[in-house]
């Protein structure tokens, strides 16, 4: 079994930054792709970044400039590092990681979420 589990979500006013980390813990073989989408009130959920077990990071369109996803494998755990916080950027944000467990299955694994919101 595999648990990820993210922090460092709060209260913030725009323009001010965030640094969420996510942490995968469990019966962790290796970890692939690691990623973090978010959803806001009454919107879809979102796709916001994303960084191969190589550090190749991907990024929505809307936060290029502004946040930065990096990971330490050594420690199973992601950071996204978010600058020049907007209002629109209030939502749930959510971890997810692809792992290969002990067992040898590969499964996409989603944390709990933790909250940003940004006030203007």
């Amino acid at each position: 079994q595999v648990q990820v589990v993210e922090s460092g979500g709060g209260l913030v006013q725009s323009g001010g930054s965030l640094r969420l980390s996510c942490v995968a813990s469990g019966s962790i073989f290796s970890i692939g792709d690691m990623a973090w989408y978010r959803q806001a009130p009454e919107k879809q959920h979102e796709f916001v970044a994303s960084i191969t077990s190589s550090g190749n990071p991907n990024y929505q369109d809307s936060v290029k400039g502004r946040f930065t996803i990096s990971r330490d494998n050594a420690k199973n755990t992601v950071y996204l590092q978010m600058n020049s916080l907007k209002p629109e950027d209030t939502a749930v944000y959510y971890c997810e990681v692809v792992a290969t467990a002990t067992s040898r299955s590969t499964t996409n694994y989603r944390g709990q979420g933790t909250q940003v919101t940004v006030s203007s």
